[in-house]
């Protein structure tokens, strides 16, 4: 049996109190970060393997199903706002399609073959890399979509929670995260979930800065959408150009972003 179906190291739940469920649960996430550390140095060879392809202009793919499948949209979509990036350099599919992305669209997962047809539809070639994002690691939807894009060409990573699974078979860069038994049996939203989460926030966040999309430890790329972020601006050019808060806004507004506000001539 796969680690995240095997049975829980804990029983009889629905006698225990509110507070007992709460600290059992908060045990088991504990232990998540430390089962991502021993993935460190697998996580920098998908990182490295990633970055050579989009310095180069190619995009970053993320399948998966489910809770996985929503982590790498939740993912891709945050690369815009927070790092400046087109719409289409990151890109998560689902099995089902948007659709999934709030109900789950039943037996989607089950085609091998479908992951290959989302992809074509975006054009992807040898230029981008592919992701799969499993934490079973026997999704058909992702070991289709990982076998077929091997097949043409595709450098292609994994995200999982079982070692050795047959997906990783068809990852060139696996990254098996063991976080043992889910505290409710076969629920890989709980720690599988926020082990992949992390990675993937690892992944794009080393990505981009590498890519000059970070400037000290500040988001000067980011997409000026509402007032938390004009204010969050604002402060950083405060900070870095030693302005009051009325000229920082002011050049901020000026220029249209952070990044263009520090390289401005003030008296321009």
């Amino acid at each position: 049996m796969s680690i995240t179906e095997s049975n829980s190291l804990y029983d009889s739940l629905e006698n225990k109190d509110v507070s007992t469920i709460l600290r059992e649960m908060n045990h088991e996430d504990a232990s998540v970060a430390g089962a991502v550390e021993k993935e460190i140095d697998n996580i920098e060879k998908l990182v490295l393997a990633i970055l050579e392809r989009m310095k180069k202009g190619g995009r970053l793919f993320y399948v998966g199903a489910g809770t996985s499948g929503r982590l790498g949209i939740l993912d891709a979509s945050e690369c815009p706002p927070t790092f400046g990036v087109d719409h289409g350099i990151v890109i998560g599919l689902i099995a089902g399609g948007d659709q999934a992305i709030r109900k789950a669209v039943e037996f989607a997962e089950d085609d091998p073959g479908q992951a290959w047809k989302d992809l074509l539809e975006y054009g992807i070639s040898s230029s981008d890399f592919l992701v799969g994002l499993a934490a079973s690691g026997k999704t058909p939807y992702v070991v289709g979509g990982l076998k077929d894009a091997q097949e043409n060409g595709i450098g292609t990573g994994l995200v999982t929670c079982n070692p050795h699974s047959l997906a990783s078979k068809h990852a060139d860069f696996p990254v098996e995260i063991n976080v043992g038994p889910e505290y409710l049996t076969g629920s890989t939203r709980m720690k599988s979930g926020t082990a992949q989460k992390l990675v993937l926030n690892m992944i794009t966040t080393s990505v981009m800065i590498r890519l000059g999309r970070v400037k000290g430890n500040k988001m000067v790329d980011m997409q000026l959408a509402n007032h938390k972020l004009l204010d969050r601006g604002t402060r950083f050019i405060m900070e870095e150009r030693g302005l009051d808060e009325k000229t920082a806004k002011a050049l901020l507004m000026k220029a249209g972003s952070v990044r263009k506000a520090l390289e401005m001539d003030i008296d321009a």
